[in-house]
């Protein structure tokens, strides 16, 4: 990928006054829409909001978590003065694995690769879109073409879905405030590569933020949504983890920021 492409995967929040930071939300939409109420009674003029991923799984209520996403979305954009680019979705480790799961057919080792997916969470998935995984397991043993017709089933049920395709299609992999503001992403970042060159890092990265010595590429605070220890809000000199442990029995937790990463409230549901 070359870096101009790269950057078309990272949004720039523009003239953003203050940023709403959501942490990973993993199927619970009953939270995320406590949350979203919460939010939307404080969403002002200048205020943008950036979903930091894990969307989908462990959560019980998939379908409904990308539905409330895409209802919250259409509120914001529709009051005065709201612009799609207020609203911003970041690419998760969850999606990420999605869309390998709908490319399985590709894989030199399906049954392995659908085995690390199946470990890491993405069955909750496949249920909520009405896939058995028993078959996907028999598809991978037969070969690419039995594979297919198993992920082409997967595709026409997430198509059926008013507007999951479109949300899983526009999904960033970082976002950016304006005059080195903040950085937003997943889980990671390789402080070594510019940012146009950060790769699976988002997502897969071994480098903890918490650990900067130095703010990355000129940006005050590197703003993550996952923690491997779901340790709510933690603070450092240039990053923020945000990540309660929704999905598995821990709050979603909300983060509203000033341009230069100062917390100025957090919510949780």
């Amino acid at each position: 990928m070359n870096g101009r492409s790269a950057y078309a995967k990272v949004l720039r929040l523009r003239r953003a006054r203050r940023v709403w930071a959501v942490a990973s939300v993993r199927g619970e939409a009953q939270k995320l829409a406590r949350l979203h109420d919460r939010i939307g009674e404080r969403f002002d003029e200048g205020d943008r909001i950036v979903y930091l991923g894990n969307y989908v799984g462990g959560g019980p209520a998939v379908i409904a978590t990308l539905d409330e996403l895409l209802d919250f979305r259409r509120r914001v954009i529709a009051r005065a003065g709201g612009f799609a680019c207020d609203v911003a979705f970041l690419r998760g480790a969850q999606e990420e694995m999605w869309q390998k799961l709908l490319q399985l057919q590709f894989a030199p080792n399906p049954r392995e690769v659908l085995d690390w997916l199946v470990r890491a969470g993405v069955e909750a998935t496949i249920k909520a879109y009405g896939g058995d995984l028993r078959q996907g397991l028999a598809a991978a043993r037969d070969g690419p073409r039995t594979i297919t017709r198993w992920t082409a089933s997967l595709h026409a049920a997430m198509n059926k879905e008013p507007g999951h395709r479109a949300l899983f299609s526009a999904l960033r992999h970082a976002a950016i405030t304006e005059e080195g503001g903040l950085l937003l992403v997943h889980a990671a970042i390789d402080p070594s590569r510019p940012l146009a060159a950060q790769g699976d890092a988002f997502w897969w990265g071994r480098e903890d933020v918490l650990e900067l010595k130095e703010p990355f590429a000129g940006y005050r605070r590197v703003i993550r949504g996952v923690d491997r220890e779901r340790r709510g809000l933690v603070e450092r000199e240039f990053a923020i983890s945000l990540d309660g442990g929704a999905g598995e029995g821990g709050p979603l937790l909300a983060a509203c920021l000033a341009k230069d990463g100062r917390v100025l409230e957090l919510l949780e549901a």
